[in-house]
């Protein structure tokens, strides 16, 4: 319609459209320090001109929508770099804690070694010595109960990881039942065409919390979104969720399943693989070469004890209580057997206060008691490995801080609100609406000169 109305028409779409576009930017104002919020773009197309003979004249301007603009392939990419710190930062974490059990080779278990093989060195000055005899079953009795206690802090930290466990298959269900419903009402949304930008917002804060939790695979649909672990199992689709759940197994340790399958082991990211890997592989490995210390050492001065004679001139006995067959619970069940210090069988030939078996006892102390190293040294080579482990994943979680800051700006720079670009969005509005207010008032006045013409 050209004319005068024409002209009207015009200005009214500028004005609406101006105010529409404000509403947006002030939108983004509000949201600025919102953690995850995508700023918002009012994107304006040239209405269709109507032609009138060999004239066009334009229909004023359309807000075609209000896009939230994000980078769907750098969401991926953000999801998979939370996966990956989280999962290094939970296994961080623990082997933190493991690493506090073995400070160093000097102390703890370490020191008790040496403690022993010291005493052991001192009651050959004198093997008669009750005092002596006696220091050196305290000696043992400390050097059993910190094997007991390291080994029984190993098992409790297990438990509480698989505590944690549990814990995480409940966050990571009530993780997808909300995203499951975010999903279906955005689906509401865009079958009767409407924004849904800030519940896709949502969607992807959830999504990204997610991550977190357990590797997750990202799918768009035909019918919303699909969620599905790195292996394929189905945790969200559309408006319906698939919740997860923990089942004690062989061990007492609880089992990840989807449905009647078990996914334990094919978890890769998340916090919840890391909890998995420290609770079904460091941990047992690290308890297992405590064992073996446990047992190889305690084999070895049973023997040496056991070739020699005690203060009564009788045939010397195990120093501490067998170890379990094959070693297994060796650490956890060390236990001195010998009570009564006159049974140290420092003899070698029976007779009362000589020593000669006691340099027996002591050339355990570099003998390969345990996978062919000597005790200390198969302790210190331990002590180092977990050191070494945490340091490693020290630096890993580091260099993957410095990905997801990267990344992080990454998203900052597409969709993060810069209050300087909306303030002058703001005044272009403002403008714009000015303008467009003055072409109503204008043409207001020619038609009311029109109308008055037609008076005379």
């Amino acid at each position: 319609m050209s004319g005068l109305y024409g002209s009207l028409s015009v200005a009214l779409s500028s004005l609406l459209a101006s105010q529409q576009a404000m509403e947006a930017a002030t939108n983004n104002v509000a949201n600025a320090n919102t953690p995850g919020y995508s700023r918002q773009r009012p994107d304006m197309v040239s209405g269709d001109p109507i032609v009138e003979g060999n004239l066009s004249f334009g229909t004023g301007v359309v807000l075609q929508r209000i896009q939230s603009l994000r980078d769907p392939i750098l969401e991926i990419q953000l999801n998979q770099e939370t996966q990956q710190q989280s999962k290094l930062n939970t296994s961080l974490g623990a082997l933190q804690q493991m690493q506090t059990m073995f400070s160093s080779a000097s102390t703890g278990i370490g020191a008790d070694i040496t403690n022993f093989f010291t005493s052991l060195q001192q009651l050959s000055t004198d093997p008669s010595s009750v005092s002596l005899r006696q220091a050196v079953l305290t000696a043992a009795g400390n050097l059993a109960t910190d094997f007991n206690t390291t080994a029984r802090n190993l098992q409790t930290q297990r438990g509480n990881l698989d505590r944690n466990v549990v814990q995480t298959v409940g966050e990571i269900n009530n993780l997808t039942a909300q995203i499951a419903s975010v999903s279906q009402q955005i689906a509401n949304l865009e079958n009767v065409h409407q924004d849904a930008g800030t519940l896709v917002d949502k969607q992807t804060n959830l999504i990204r919390q997610l991550s977190g939790l357990v590797d997750v695979s990202v799918i768009q649909t035909e019918h919303g979104i699909a969620l599905t672990t790195s292996n394929g199992t189905p945790l969200v689709s559309g408006g319906e969720s698939f919740a997860l759940t923990s089942q004690t197994g062989n061990g007492g340790l609880q089992r990840i399943l989807a449905g009647s399958q078990d996914i334990t082991g094919s978890l890769t990211g998340g916090s919840l693989a890391g909890l998995i890997q420290i609770r079904d592989l460091e941990i047992p490995s690290l308890a297992s070469s405590l064992d073996q210390l446990a047992a190889g050492l305690a084999n070895a001065l049973n023997t040496a004890n056991g070739s020699g004679f005690d203060l009564s001139g009788n045939a010397g006995g195990d120093l501490f209580v067998p170890p379990p067959a094959g070693g297994v619970g060796a650490a956890a069940a060390l236990t001195v057997n010998i009570t009564d210090p006159a049974l140290i069988a420092a003899s070698s030939d029976g007779t009362p206060g000589s020593n000669g078996n006691l340099a027996a006892l002591l050339a355990v102390h570099d003998q390969a008691v345990t996978a062919g190293q000597k005790p200390l040294d198969f302790y210190s080579n331990l002590v180092f490995k977990i050191g070494s482990d945490t340091s490693n994943a020290s630096a890993d979680v580091d260099a993957s801080d410095q990905i997801l800051r990267q990344l992080q700006d990454q998203r900052s720079s597409i969709s993060a609100v810069s209050l300087d670009e909306e303030a002058a969005n703001m005044v272009k509005y403002q403008t714009a609406y000015q303008a467009a207010a003055r072409v109503v008032t204008t043409v207001n006045s020619m038609l009311d000169a029109a109308v008055n013409l037609g008076r005379y």
